[in-house]
């Protein structure tokens, strides 16, 4: 297991990539999303046996679902284009992971199936590049990490437990506890350097207020000599 939430993201990204899965505009005609995702539910079905699937259960959901979504489904890049060359708007795109787990640029295998990175407002949204305006980094005056892969400023001991205590630490969707460490400088500039911010927001100072020191992790060693990039 990698630490994921287990709540069917990577199989889902999975589907989008072999041209096998449902998309909201499917929702639009009844017959064709029901017939898509019985088509899906047997070919996951074949590839786990003993996968529990209660189809007719699922598409009378799918069938409640479509009645209230259809009428709110519009074509995202003519809406996104009307915003952007209409009258004056203000647009922001929040990310929803940190960009670490950006499936490409992040600590591949430990990430999420998606772009968390500022790409993904294009690849996502269908917005050109050229109309990307600011990009504001929000990072912790610590690092912080759920489920397992590399943190070399992590803190095994009373300082890790202070932080995830006074910090509320907690996994949003698994409620597991997260991994607290030092901020860690070398990570924040290679996320400078995929995401080009144009400023920072520094949260969660007020946590560190007890600390008689605070540490930051400046450079990573590798061989025993100081490397001048995130490995």
């Amino acid at each position: 297991s990698i630490g994921t939430t287990k709540k069917g993201i990577g199989p889902t990204y999975s589907s989008k990539a072999a041209r096998t899965g449902l998309r909201i505009l499917f929702f639009i005609g009844t017959i064709s999303i029901f017939y898509r995702f019985k088509n899906l539910a047997q070919q996951y079905k074949s590839m786990f046996p003993t996968l529990e699937i209660d189809i007719d259960g699922q598409l009378k959901k799918l069938k409640g679902y479509a009645e209230k979504i259809r009428p709110m489904v519009r074509d995202g890049v003519y809406f996104m284009y009307e915003a952007l060359h209409g009258s004056p708007k203000k647009i922001l795109v929040e990310g929803a992971n940190a960009a670490l787990l950006d499936i490409d640029f992040g600590t591949y295998p430990f990430v999420t199936s998606s772009n968390c990175t500022v790409g993904g407002v294009c690849t996502g949204l269908g917005v050109p590049p050229q109309h990307v305006g600011d990009v504001y980094g929000v990072v912790k005056a610590y690092t912080t990490r759920v489920g397992i892969g590399a943190f070399p400023t992590e803190q095994i001991n009373e300082i890790g437990d202070l932080l995830q205590s006074r910090g509320h630490e907690w996994g949003v969707t698994t409620g597991r506890k997260r991994r607290c460490g030092w901020l860690d400088l070398v990570i924040l500039k290679y996320a400078h350097m995929i995401n080009g911010f144009t400023a920072l927001a520094l949260t969660k100072l007020d946590i560190l207020d007890v600390l008689d020191e605070i540490k930051i992790g400046v450079a990573y060693k590798l061989g025993g000599k100081r490397i001048p990039y995130f490995p």
